[in-house]
């Protein structure tokens, strides 16, 4: 969970070994917990409950400490854990019963310097939150049940994770390609445009995101897709053409000559814009920011190479679309009816290569299983296979 959590933000991955401490004659209530640096947690209540002895807690103490050391070492083989020191650090687990081992892993980040704790799960129990909100400075849950006997019911398929499964995760996720990553404003006419320019050690291309309307640099699902083709090699750059005062305005958010009129001189900043000057553009479009695209990909003049669309809107760039001249791409869930009749529309007018590809049982903003993991993987062959060397 934690390595889709991490795909998802585009942050590292790291693991901090925490160990239950079971009730001897029943391990999977937990008497404590203890992790990484010699932290231990305890909770009194099962204690008195179950009338372990100290001796039983030592015992079962001892045995999961050295569990604790052989797993760190098989986790991170030959590498230091990640420097934590003034960052963010974001806690997945699978859920919390009595939030022992939550609250030990909250404990090992904050003693490795951590400057804010996010605790993230799918299930837990109110009060069981609630006493975890003092080792965590935010705690999201998904579902909060009033009683919780055991994580597994919450699941359809609660099979534990093996050593090596995390061990290739952790692995995955180290092999992030290095890159760079500047927070910058770009000057559009009247407005300051934020955006996030992340680009790869070696980049060959450079990818700038068109949002749609309701979304921003922000949004899980293109920040997922950039991270893709960032380790494909591809710079991506996320902004928003509207300014925060702007977004609640349906007349601008559907204002396609708008929006295209800015990426046009936000596409020649990036053709300028040093750590980038001269690599190939391409533009990803999603909803409205699709029309926006394809509209602008129209001017002449304009170098970017290809576009791809995911759940676009192209039918929006109307009399503009004969004249692109940049390799398209059309992504469109088999579900979304409306919006497939309209990009099959739009494709008959275009000139340029293009490909409508759809992808079966996705809706509109593919949050099905393994709907989106396609459309990032068809935008990078395209962007990959249409973008000229850099």
């Amino acid at each position: 969970m934690a390595f889709e959590v991490a795909q998802a933000l585009g942050a590292p991955l790291d693991v901090i070994v925490v160990r239950k401490l079971g009730v001897p004659f029943q391990s999977e209530l937990g008497f404590g917990a203890i992790g990484e640096g010699g932290v231990r947690v305890v909770n009194p209540e099962v204690v008195r409950m179950t009338g372990v002895t100290q001796e039983e807690m030592a015992t079962v103490e001892e045995r999961e400490q050295a569990e604790v050391r052989d797993r760190a070492r098989r986790f991170r083989p030959g590498r230091a854990p990640l420097d934590l020191a003034g960052r963010t650090v974001v806690i997945v687990d699978d859920g919390v019963a009595t939030g022992g081992t939550a609250r030990a892993a909250c404990q090992v980040a904050r003693a490795r310097g951590a400057a804010r704790v996010v605790l993230a799960v799918p299930v837990g129990t109110p009060d069981v939150l609630a006493r975890l909100r003092r080792d965590a400075d935010e705690v999201i849950c998904v579902e909060t049940p009033s009683a919780l006997w055991a994580i597994g019911v919450c699941y359809s398929d609660f099979t534990q994770t093996t050593d090596e499964e995390v061990a290739e995760l952790l692995r995955r996720a180290g092999g992030a390609v290095k890159s760079d990553q500047l927070d910058v404003l770009v000057d559009v006419g009247p407005v300051r445009l934020p955006g996030q320019l992340v680009v790869p050690e070696n980049a060959e291309w450079v990818v700038a995101f068109v949002h749609g309307s309701g979304s921003s640099r922000h949004s899980p699902r293109n920040r997922y897709v950039a991270s893709v083709l960032n380790q494909a090699g591809l710079a991506t750059f996320l902004f928003d053409l509207l300014t925060a005062d702007e977004e609640d305005d349906r007349g601008k958010v559907f204002d396609i000559g708008l929006l295209a009129g800015r990426l046009g001189p936000v596409t020649a900043w990036l053709a300028d814009e040093p750590v980038v000057a001269g690599l190939p553009i391409g533009y990803f479009g999603a909803s409205t920011g699709a029309a926006a695209a394809l509209w602008a990909a129209a001017e002449p003049g304009n170098p970017v190479a290809a576009v791809v669309s995911r759940g676009g809107r192209p039918d929006l760039a109307g009399p503009r679309l004969p004249e692109v001249r940049a390799a398209t791409l059309l992504i469109v869930g088999g579900r979304d009816e409306l919006v497939l009749d309209l990009n099959q529309r739009a494709q008959q007018r275009l000139r340029c290569e293009n490909h409508l590809e759809i992808v079966p049982d996705a809706t509109h903003l593919f949050e099905e299983p393994g709907a989106l993991e396609i459309v990032a993987g068809l935008a990078r062959d395209w962007f990959t296979d249409h973008l000229p060397a850099g």
